[in-house]
């Protein structure tokens, strides 16, 4: 292995090799993210927020879970996702998590 990849991070090593067993396509689909994302940020080009990208990638491929006040233990992926939901009154735990997110220290602005 090169002095590069090594120097890589393992999310984007795990990236990387996920697209290459399958595709960049399939790979964008399991992390919850689009193609284009997925083909800039192993380009080094992605303009967006690379600690949302990383975070969704740990979640998704290498299992990297948070304490949820409110679900207990949770992927990192799946966090985000519940940060993104909106406000829903009719649903106490929709309720609950809106309000943890909010003030959660793994909230990350979607920047």
């Amino acid at each position: 292995m090169s002095d590069a990849a090594t120097e890589q991070p393992a999310w984007l090593r795990a990236l990387a090799e996920r697209c290459h067993a399958t595709s960049q396509a399939r790979a964008a689909r399991e992390v919850g993210l689009s193609p284009s994302t997925i083909n800039q940020v192993l380009k080094g080009t992605y303009r967006g927020n690379w600690e949302r990208v990383r975070t969704r990638i740990e979640g998704a491929l290498l299992h990297v879970a948070v304490h949820c006040p409110v679900l207990g233990e949770i992927s990192s992926a799946d966090c985000l996702d519940y940060q993104r939901r909106p406000f829903v009154a009719t649903n106490p735990q929709r309720v609950r998590l809106y309000k943890a997110c909010r003030t959660c220290p793994h909230n990350i602005s979607e920047g």
